[in-house]
């Protein structure tokens, strides 16, 4: 039988399983302290005031739309190489979605096709309220330069740096906010660091904070402070102000994240030592390894290659093929958004585009994981390396 190799998986030690059950012995398993621990180990961590800890990156993103006024009429602008979620949270909301082309290195947001398409669209009265730029393996984007054209052009910005915790731009770490309004988070099982499922929202906002906070349970508070006064012999323990959605985070998720939290930067240092070790054991064959921009250090969530083609006889989904024969399930991340048959309904065509989709016809990611071996690792590139040659 085939031992297969994931693309990427879980770690989970005896701590989590511990800190798990703990809070299962206790008397809370759903709104109880370890949430707010949770919450405050992230924020900590990254340098941001507030934390919004939720059921996933998806519903982060959804509330941080929402606390950022998105409705209908309004446009999100955000990267087609991304997970389908970071478009959708725009649609959820009734505004329109629109894509900016990726650099060619990165693989990100480009800032240079971003401002040529402000330009266009300040023309035709066509400015997105919120550009969503995307931390893509977790290389984050050129914040700086997205920040600057935000303030130029009356944008907010949503990070999603769901690839991205541990990573970090121009030395602070990713999730500070201090180029945008607000930061995701994810921690779904490959991530760098899970909670089983489970997304946050990271701001230096209060009143955004505060949004998100009533918008991830049902709009309801219980602070007396936003509740409206009622006759005095009634008792009101809770008012729902407005209407939110259950998209709360449970004490069992956020205590497997909280346990993991104190072995984040070891996972990112791992991924560090495996990434330099494919970009040794790649060089020569005809694939371009991750590039890294001087300004960033990676999360490495994923290690995508990039097959020159040209010089290769075979296509790129014989490659992928033979590689998930062999019991290697590379993925590939992503397809461009727009070329979903749910976004054609929406009149997007291909070429909208063209770097995003040369990347698309060329890009493989390969495994990458703290656990993976140094044998895994082997037998990954000379299955990729004779999948190549023969």
């Amino acid at each position: 039988m085939t031992v297969t190799i994931p693309y990427g998986r879980q770690d989970i030690s005896d701590a989590d399983i511990q800190a798990v059950v703990d809070v299962l012995k206790s008397d809370y398993l759903t709104q109880g302290p370890v949430v707010p621990a949770f919450e405050k180990s992230i924020a900590d961590y990254c340098g941001a005031q507030y934390s919004i800890a939720v059921n996933s990156a998806t519903s982060a993103l959804h509330i941080a739309c929402l606390a950022l006024d998105v409705g209908p009429n309004d446009i999100v602008w955000t990267t087609p190489i991304t997970f389908v979620a970071s478009s959708n949270c725009a649609l959820y909301c009734g505004a329109r979605i629109d894509f900016v082309d990726i650099d060619s290195r990165t693989y990100n947001m480009s800032v240079q096709c971003l401002e040529e398409k402000l330009v266009r669209a300040e023309r035709t009265g066509n400015l997105p309220k919120v550009v969503i730029p995307v931390h893509l393996c977790g290389q984050p984007c050129d914040m700086a330069g997205i920040h600057a054209l935000g303030q130029k052009y009356g944008f907010k910005i949503i990070e999603d740096a769901s690839h991205a915790i541990g990573g970090k731009y121009r030395g602070e770490p990713i999730g500070n906010c201090r180029y945008s309004d607000i930061t995701i988070l994810s921690f779904h099982p490959v991530k760098i660091i899970t909670a089983g499922e489970g997304g946050m929202a990271l701001t230096n906002d209060v009143k955004v904070a505060k949004r998100m906070n009533l918008l991830r349970s049902h709009g309801i508070t219980s602070d007396a402070e936003d509740m409206t006064p009622q006759a005095p012999e009634e008792i009101w323990n809770y008012q729902q102000i407005g209407l939110g959605f259950n998209y709360r985070m449970t004490d069992i998720h956020a205590a497997l994240g909280l346990s993991q939290m104190q072995r984040l930067d070891k996972f990112v240092n791992k991924r560090h030592i495996i990434a330099k070790r494919y970009e040794e054991q790649l060089s020569g064959l005809p694939v371009i390894t991750p590039w890294q921009h001087m300004d960033s250090y990676s999360g490495f969530h994923l290690y995508v290659v990039r097959l020159k083609l040209e010089e290769i006889d075979k296509s790129q989904k014989e490659i992928f093929n033979v590689l998930r024969a062999a019991g290697i399930l590379v993925n590939l991340h992503y397809i461009p958004v727009y070329r979903q048959p749910y976004y054609a309904n929406f009149g997007f065509k291909a070429g909208l585009c063209p770097e995003a989709e040369q990347y698309y016809l060329e890009a493989i990611s390969l495994p990458m994981y703290p656990a993976l071996t140094e044998g895994q690792q082997d037998q990954v590139v000379a299955v990729l390396r004779e999948a190549i040659v023969a």
